[in-house]
């Protein structure tokens, strides 16, 4: 069992900033790799970016080049950063992370961009 735990949402203006962190407990050494989702009202559940246990990361087409994915092996933490924010990127984001046998989510941190 992996717990997922996600901070650093908020209100930003267009243009700004905002770095997501996701913390992980539990067995978390059995974590193949881990990503984030996002989804905004009305709308399903979307792939944003993931990160394998080798670093391998992958980036949805709509956010390549503004946001980035990265953990922290020493301290079991998952990072987005996400830069040049437009109000397309509301919603609420949700941590993610495999195992062999298990895919386990976060309670999902709310992200909302506007002037």
């Amino acid at each position: 069992q992996v717990r997922l735990v996600e901070s650093g949402g908020g209100l930003v203006q267009p243009g700004g900033s905002l770095r997501l962190s996701c913390a992980a407990s539990g067995n978390a050494f059995s974590i193949n790799a881990m990503g984030w989702y996002r989804q905004a009202p009305g709308k399903q559940r979307d792939m944003v970016a993931t990160i394998t246990s080798r670093g391998r990361t992958n980036y949805a087409d709509s956010v390549k080049g503004r946001f980035t994915i990265a953990t922290d092996n020493a301290k079991n933490t998952n990072y987005l950063q996400m830069n040049n924010l437009k109000p397309e990127d509301t919603a609420v984001y949700y941590c993610n992370a495999a195992t062999d046998f298990v895919t386990s989510w976060g309670q999902g941190t709310q992200v909302t961009v506007s002037s």
